[in-house]
């Protein structure tokens, strides 16, 4: 381990340890209030961090790191039972896409001195106000959007005592696959920045020529399949538990892939022929080429 990931690990332990706090100063004892102060205490505790060696990336891990005890606490703290087979599907698939994802941003992490190129960009834009822009735009509204879309989670495997059943098959299939998908795409494109390239070249093989953004797809998809879980285990909280996977959607469809695929074209000439012929996000065969 170097001195980088060395900071980055005990930033994570501080946080760990103020989220616990923060929870047992929670002002309201439910559940979902307990986590929610535990949460934002813990972001606050990074976004310390991220102040104080001038780099944002010390968020990027949160993302993949805070579900899992979220639903654990979740879990030990159910107050009514649950079914005991969709609780631990659900944890173990959480448990599955947060160590991949995390390990995914560990191997592409260039250490403290890197910093990822849309907080770069921020930093230019906003000037003088960019930490209070990072605080809010770039620690605080993730971190909510992660906790919305563990809002079917809390259902799961704390609320619902409905059999595993049909539904639960479905949800299973669509986050596994979801997982599987991310994990593909994410390999692929680890693949391609190692292989020497000439400027301006695209990744359009595999699960790339399908989609020009299908780790956004498999992230989106893991958020849905959460929430079927909740769907299954309690059909009622549909429509408050809608509010996760809708959120993560939107953001990515309408904040994050606009920036990607206006870098991608700025920086790649060729992208718009291949944006002609390949989905924005959703997997489908390319079209034919003229």
């Amino acid at each position: 381990m170097n001195r980088s990931e060395a900071i980055v690990v005990v930033a994570y332990v501080v946080a760990a340890m103020v989220a616990v706090l923060a929870g047992a100063l929670a002002p309201i004892g439910h559940p979902l209030a307990v986590a929610a102060c535990a949460d934002v205490a813990a972001t606050l505790a990074v976004f310390s961090f991220s102040f104080a060696f001038g780099n944002s990336s010390f968020y990027d891990a949160y993302w993949s790191v805070a579900p899992l005890p979220i639903a654990l606490y979740w879990a030990a703290q159910a107050p009514a039972p649950v079914d005991r087979t969709r609780a631990f599907v659900v944890l173990v698939l959480i448990g599955v896409w947060g160590a991949r994802l995390t390990y995914n941003w560990t191997r592409g992490w260039q250490g403290l001195a890197h910093e990822d190129w849309r907080y770069v960009d921020l930093r230019a834009r906003s000037g003088a106000a960019y930490w209070i822009v990072s605080l809010f735009a770039l620690h605080l509204f993730p971190t909510v959007m992660v906790f919305l879309g563990c809002l079917g989670v809390y259902v799961a495997v704390a609320l619902g005592d409905r059999p595993f059943g049909n539904i639960d098959a479905v949800a299973t299939a669509i986050t596994a696959g979801a997982i599987w998908i991310e994990a593909r795409a994410d390999a692929e494109l680890h693949a391609f920045r190692r292989e020497r390239h000439a400027p301006g070249a695209i990744l359009d093989t595999g699960l790339w020529s399908w989609s020009r953004h299908p780790n956004y797809f498999g992230e989106m998809s893991y958020w849905w399949g959460l929430w079927l879980f909740g769907v299954a285990a309690e059909p009622q909280a549909w429509w408050w538990t809608l509010a996760g996977p809708l959120a993560i959607t939107l953001m990515f469809r309408f904040a994050s892939l606009p920036l990607m695929e206006e870098r991608m074209r700025a920086r790649r000439p060729a992208y718009a022929a291949h944006a002609e012929r390949t989905s924005l996000v959703v997997p489908r065969p390319p079209r034919a080429r003229p």
